[in-house]
Formats: structure tokens, C-alpha cells, sequence
């Protein structure tokens, strides 16, 4: 006879094979009383929870859409963690075409793209909520957040719990708190700064144009000034420069003459991030296109008519008329960053410190990523003596080169610093560091040679650039890291722990730079490449070009971009106010 039992298991097994047939169990199940009563005599600790055999997914709050947390949200493996996204913007900003989208050369919708679709790729389901993180309580693991919505029904503010934190909300403008530059310039961050600025510079012309106009004030309508000489600045003042030169004379042929433009910079040079060469191209460019360069200034206040500005040379102050400002003069922290930075001890720092893994120092399952953030890079010399330690297996107070070489790749690996004094001296061979300060051969050093040997490497060590590139590389690492986190619990892969046991997870990050462009209208560019190789010229603008045709921008930007320059090309640039 079959047992109830055994046929719980067939009528199981058969439904498993059958997901249809679950209404003829549960009318089985409704006809046998004596079953159901005995289920229900079961206590709530007894019944199978299926719940119960599947480990929580530990929870990843993101905060940003930019170059890093985008970058994140492409190579994080979704299905391993639960993921929540944190933006006040719902999109993703290709942030080096924002000059291209002030004078209509790329539209901005070309440049964005929305984040739903970026995560909707994803392996795993990714959630993503439009709010602005306003507060971070690392104590109990926990982020507030209020939704920038206007007119919403019920309340926009929430919390997140998270086990896992990454901090990868950008930076903004650094005013230097110079009076004024708040209330009468615009910045050039996001899309919607490159849009009111297109806006502006229309109104500047139709204003110019008017017949109540004066000469005078035709002039200070006319005068755009750009503060900061960077890549951003000096990109703006060359599509400025196009857009009038190419398009806006012919519309407004009676105030051609009258357009001036002028960029301030407070060093001695323009673009002074690159190639000396680079920098001197760019400033007699400029001066041979009429755009004035004004460098060793600094700029003392703003109102709405007038900049005043002192020149550092000579120390004579200057207050000339304007008619639109970009301040374009680098980052500073966002208020919520400064905010958890007092919380966790870091006040005397401009942005967030982290460890060579991107771990925020001081804060547990915090990892930050991008402009608001900068690598804390550990000195050789702080843990010269585990090195030696660790070297020098027999304990017999000296190491030979044997010893030295037997760590030298984990001390690369561990201190970048190291290789970069390397490159930088081209030393080939390892012995060369070990002879004495006569540049005689040793044998054998104690303590004090192995710090003699590697005492100049730390004077290479370097914060990396704000830049999208930085940004993009940070955020790709995390993921991966994130993705192999069950296999290097086993198998580290990062080198070993001079100061304690083992080896790390994981491989410290290591930036690696591909080169910068710098477009100088007219078709021309100036590009600094890996090998201290130096492009200047036409096909340098189409080397630039190609790079937003490359895998690294989706196939929807990539025809978007194109097709506008093609536009641009052909009917020249819209300079409607639409």
C-alpha cells in the first residue's frame, strides 16, 4: 500500500516536472483533511522555509552616476550583491564633449545617457532611486537621502541600510570663496551648466544687438572672459571662439567686431598640466585667433557688470566689463563629503582619503572612488624595518641580493612609488641600487644600506588628476574586485604583508595613463601621450575625434555625437534659443 509519505513524494517530484498541475495538489490536499489537519498541528519552527537555505545577498549602496560609479555599475557583477543606486541625476553626463554642448557643436541629449538603461544591462537587478544623499552614519551603516523632485506627493526623504558603501559622488566647483563668483558666474560641471551657458551666449548677441544698445555697452555685452586655464577652460574659449568665428558673425554681422574674448589664468601658463610645448602652442594659438591670455592674475571679486582682477607681478588691480563669466578654476568637496569627513576624523583634508584599495581610511566596508576622493599612498620608508624583517630569513642582520630580490616584486607591487623611480631613472637592473654611495658593488647591506637604496622612491609619489579617466579606471577595479572577492578569500592575490602575515586580497589599484588632448579650435588639438610622445596639429583633432568613436562610449552616443558634428558641418551650428 502506499504511504502518505510516499506519495507526498511522487505527487512532489511530479509537480516539479509540472509546475501546472499545483491545483491538483492543493485539491488533494483540500480533500484530505486528515493531512491538512495534520500540517497545521506543525509548529511555525518546523515548517521548511525556503528562505531559510538562501544566504542574504550583502546589500551595495552606490552614490553617483558619474565616470566612477558608472564605470562600477558596468563591471559589478549584480547578482552576487543587492545593489541600490543614489543620484540626483538619472542619467550618465559624457562629460569631455560639455564645451562641445555650450555652442551647439554636440547636442546635449548626444551626451547623456539614462542610467536605467546602463543598469538594466547589468548581469543582476539593480535598483536605482532620483535622490540626493544628504547625510553618511558609517557608525550604523546607514545613508539618508531626500529626493530633489519638485512637487512630489508625500515624503521624498528615506534611508538606506547598506553592508557595503561606495562613495562616488563627484566634486564641485572651487570658488575660492571669491566674492561674487556664486551669484554672477556660471560653471561648466554638468549638462544643465553647458546649457544655460549656450543660452547665455545667445543672449549676450540678441542683447548686443538691440537698437538702445551703445557702443559701450555693445562691448561689455560682448566681452566673455573665462577664469582658469585647465583643459576645461582652455576647451571652452576654442569653441567659443569657433562658434563665433564660423557661425555668429554671419547672423550678427554688426557687432562682429566687437566680440572679445579673454581667459584668466593665476599661473604662468596656460594648460601648465602638460607638455611645456603643449602650453606655448596653445597660449600663441590663442593670441593669433585675438583671444586675449592673461596669465599671473587672480581674480579679486565679481558683480554683475564688472570683474576686478590683480596682477601678481606688479600687484596693479583692474576691474574690466563683461558680459558672461565661466569659472572653470578646479574642485572643492560637496557639503555631505565634508560632513563625513568630520565623522570620521579626516578634517584637515580638501577630499576623502583612501588606502591603494580604495577603502576610505578609518571606515570599515566604505570605498570611495573619483573626483571626491585621493589615494593616501603609503611611504616605503614607514615600513623599511618589516621589509628588512621580512627579507632577511637566517636573522643575520644583512641581506645579499638574493634575499632582496627574492621581495622586490611584492615591494613593486605594494609601493608604485618604487617602479616609477625606476622608469624614471631607467634602471634596468637591481643591483645598481644596491652599491654604496661611491657606486662600488656590495655584497651584502644591513638596515641602513636597504634604506639608503630605496630612500629616493617615496619623493615619487604622486596624487592622481580629477580627471574622467582616473575616475573610470577606479571605478572598473572596485567591480572586479567585488566580482573575485570569494576566490581571493582563498587565494589572495595582492602581495604580501610586510608588517603582519599572509598577503592581501587584492592587488593594490595602479592607475594607468593613457594620454590627455586639449582641443584648440580650428581643427586642431594637442595630445600628450604615454613615452612623453607630443601631437600638435589638424590630425591630432581627428585622433580626437576617434577616441569618442572607441568601445569606451556606447554605440547611441557614439552615433548621436556623430551625427551632430555632421549637422554641424553641413548647416553649421543652431543658435536658436530652443
Amino acid at each position: 500500500h502506499m504511504t502518505i509519505s510516499s506519495f507526498f513524494i511522487r505527487a512532489s517530484k511530479a509537480i516539479n516536472n509540472r509546475p501546472f498541475c499545483s491545483g491538483l495538489l492543493l485539491l488533494c490536499t483540500i480533500s484530505g483533511g486528515g493531512v491538512v489537519a495534520l500540517s497545521e498541528s506543525q509548529s511555525e519552527a518546523q515548517r521548511p522555509n525556503i528562505e531559510d537555505h538562501q544566504p542574504r545577498k550583502k546589500k551595495v549602496v552606490v552614490l553617483g552616476t558619474g565616470w566612477a560609479a558608472t564605470s562600477f555599475l558596468k563591471g559589478l557583477d549584480a547578482s552576487m550583491y543587492d545593489v541600490q543606486v543614489v543620484s540626483p541625476r538619472n542619467y550618465f553626463a559624457f562629460t569631455p564633449l560639455l564645451p562641445s554642448v555650450t555652442c551647439g557643436s554636440v547636442e546635449a541629449r548626444s551626451i547623456v545617457e539614462p542610467i536605467r538603461n546602463i543598469i538594466q544591462k547589468s548581469k543582476g537587478e539593480i535598483k536605482f532611486w532620483e535622490a540626493e544623499c544628504v547625510k553618511i552614519n558609517a557608525a550604523d551603516k546607514k545613508v539618508f537621502c531626500r529626493s530633489n523632485i519638485e512637487n512630489l506627493v508625500g515624503s521624498g526623504d528615506f534611508s538606506l541600510d547598506y553592508d557595503f558603501l561606495i562613495v562616488s559622488v563627484g566634486a564641485q566647483v572651487n570658488t575660492f570663496n571669491t566674492p561674487g563668483v556664486k551669484e554672477n558666474c556660471h560653471f561648466l560641471k554638468n549638462v544643465e551648466d553647458a546649457q544655460k551657458i549656450r543660452l547665455s551666449v545667445i543672449d549676450c548677441l540678441e542683447k548686443a544687438v538691440l537698437p538702445s544698445q551703445s557702443e559701450e555697452e555693445q562691448r561689455s555685452n560682448l566681452h566673455f572672459v573665462i577664469v582658469g586655464g585647465g583643459p576645461t577652460g582652455v576647451e571652452f574659449a576654442a569653441e567659443l571662439h569657433d562658434y563665433i568665428q564660423e557661425d555668429l558673425i554671419k547672423l550678427y554681422p554688426t557687432v562682429k567686431d566687437k566680440v572679445k574674448i579673454t581667459l584668466i589664468q593665476s599661473g604662468d601658463h596656460i594648460l601648465n598640466m602638460f607638455d611645456e610645448r603643449i602650453s606655448s602652442f596653445a597660449e600663441q594659438k590663442f593670441r593669433r585667433d585675438g583671444i586675449e591670455v592673461q596669465t599671473g592674475c587672480r581674480v579679486l571679486s565679481v558683480n554683475d557688470k564688472e570683474i576686478t582682477m590683480k596682477a601678481k607681478s606688479t600687484g596693479a588691480v583692474s576691474s574690466v566689463p563683461h558680459g558672461l563669466i565661466i569659472w572653470s578654476t578646479g574642485i572643492s568637496t560637496l557639503p555631505v563629503i565634508r560632513d563625513f569627513m568630520e565623522e570620521i576624523g579626516q578634517v584637515k583634508r580638501h577630499v576623502l582619503a583612501t588606502d591603494e584599495w580604495l577603502r576610505v581610511q578609518g571606515c570599515k566596508d566604505v570605498f570611495a572612488i573619483g573626483d571626491c576622493s585621493s589615494i593616501n599612498q603609503r611611504k616605503i620608508m614607514d615600513d623599511i624595518l618589516h621589509i628588512f624583517k621580512a627579507a632577511d630569513k637566517n636573522n643575520s642582520g644583512t641581506l645579499t641580493v638574493e634575499e632582496f630580490e627574492e621581495v622586490m616584486d611584492d615591494i613593486i607591487l605594494r609601493y608604485p612609488q618604487v617602479e616609477y623611480y625606476l622608469q624614471k631613472n631607467h634602471i634596468l637592473d637591481l643591483r645598481v641600487l644596491w652599491n654604496d654611495p661611491e657606486g662600488n658593488e656590495r655584497k651584502e647591506i644591513d638596515v641602513e644600506g636597504l634604506k639608503q637604496a630605496l630612500s629616493f622612491a617615496d619623493s615619487q609619489v604622486k596624487t592622481l588628476p580629477a580627471t574622467a579617466q582616473v575616475a573610470a579606471q577606479q571605478g572598473a577595479y572596485l567591480a572586479s574586485c567585488f566580482n573575485h572577492v570569494d576566490v581571493c578569500l582563498d587565494h589572495p592575490e595582492g602581495p604580501r604583508r610586510f608588517s603582519g602575515s599572509g598577503h592581501h586580497m587584492f592587488r593594490p589599484f595602479r592607475y594607468k595613463h593613457f594620454g590627455q588632448f586639449a582641443p584648440l579650435g580650428g581643427e586642431q588639438a594637442a595630445a600628450e601621450l604615454p613615452g612623453d610622445w607630443v601631437s600638435i596639429g589638424h590630425s591630432t583633432q581627428w585622433l580626437w575625434y576617434s577616441v569618442y568613436a572607441s568601445k569606451q562610449v556606447s554605440w547611441r552616443t557614439r552615433y548621436l555625437v556623430v551625427s551632430d558634428w555632421t549637422r554641424k558641418f553641413i548647416f553649421g551650428r543652431d543658435s536658436s534659443r530652443v
